[in-house]
């Protein structure tokens, strides 16, 4: 349904120059928006690009003017475009509450007013579900597991028994909580598996993309600290202990017993060994292989990573190594000397 150019810069108290009455059909970037939308420009760059984009207006900084083009001025120009564009946004089909009859809920479970448990979910003895939860199509929650308020389970989750989510938790689909950790000692002249007894403990306010794996602590807990952030497919291995509004993104991977402080961002593919410790507000760069320790702060590359800085000289040097290899053959070759290739 389009929405007057007046309405929506209300939604936001936002400052309207151009017709309000233009009509806006959709809200979207500026590369997807066509005649009738409005796009966004966070800064100088995008403001270029939104004069050659056919969306009607654009959202922008209190600053800037748009020539030939109704604007709205505001603050912040992304937090205002989400708030139009969850408003513009078409309305799904209203969610009803309770247990379909396809799904599987033990009779000792327990499930929250105004929760969903779609079909063919399976919720275990002993569990506690809190209110307002989506336990979406095929998701398995095992025994004695505990569900904050306003958590959703997108399909085919698997939580094991025992695990703990704290409150508006997302957890993506196919992803697994709780599996046995990858613990094995030598015996016999073979493998013997280490019973895998702890569990895992999910605070408030996490996400976890689809395809990601969180692996149950030996005999302790595996923890995942309020607020943070996990992309699709990321391994988190046993009794790791990762700190606050963290960052992980996709393929990285963290061995298990390790820790992290507050505010670290792990980039991807990255990886980080067992036993050691991520300092806080530290930043571990794409592909970085950490074998000890990092501090606070600190900012890594490379494998075995490095600081930033050394990372980058390493990489100038490397660039050049063709170029010095020459060099040295012809100095080689002047000194009449071999070269062993």
């Amino acid at each position: 349904m389009s929405t007057t150019l007046r309405e929506v810069a209300e939604w936001v108290s936002g400052e309207l120059v151009g017709d309000g009455t233009t009509l806006v059909a959709a809200a979207r970037s500026i590369s997807d928006a066509g005649p009738g939308d409005i796009t966004f420009a966070a800064n100088e760059r995008n403001l270029v690009e939104v004069h050659h984009c056919p969306a009607v207006a654009a959202v922008v900084p209190r600053s800037a003017a748009l020539q030939g083009k109704a604007c709205i001025r505001v603050d912040d120009p992304l937090e205002a475009f989400i708030t139009i564009a969850q408003r513009m946004r078409t309305p799904g089909r209203a969610e009803s509450c309770g247990v379909h009859p396809r799904a599987c809920v033990h009779p000792t479970a327990v499930v929250g007013e105004g929760s969903r448990i779609e079909p063919f979910a399976v919720v275990g003895p002993g569990t506690v579900i809190g209110m307002r939860c989506r336990i979406l199509a095929g998701t398995v929650v095992g025994a004695d597991c505990r569900i904050g308020d306003d958590v959703t389970l997108h399909p085919h989750v698997t939580l094991y028994d025992g695990v703990r989510i704290g409150s508006r938790v997302t957890i993506h689909a196919n992803s697994v909580i709780g599996a046995d950790g990858f613990g094995y000692r030598p015996r016999n002249g073979g493998l013997e598996k280490i019973p895998q007894l702890g569990t895992v403990e999910i605070g408030d306010d996490v996400e976890i993309g689809a395809c990601s794996t969180i692996d149950r602590g030996t005999f302790g807990a595996t923890r995942i600290g309020s607020g943070t952030k996990i992309d699709n497919l990321v391994q988190i291995a046993h009794n790791c202990q990762i700190g606050r509004h963290n960052i992980f993104t996709s393929q990285c991977g963290i061995a298990g017993s390790s820790s992290t402080g507050d505010g670290v961002i792990v980039a991807g593919q990255a990886g980080i060994v067992d036993h050691v410790h991520v300092g806080a507000k530290a930043i571990i760069g794409a592909q970085a292989g950490i074998t000890k320790d990092v501090p606070d702060g600190a900012h890594m590359l490379g494998s075995p990573a490095t600081s930033l800085l050394t990372a980058k000289r390493i990489m100038m040097i490397w660039e050049k190594l063709p170029a010095m290899r020459k060099q040295l053959q012809r100095v080689l070759k002047h000194l009449g000397l071999s070269d062993d290739e």
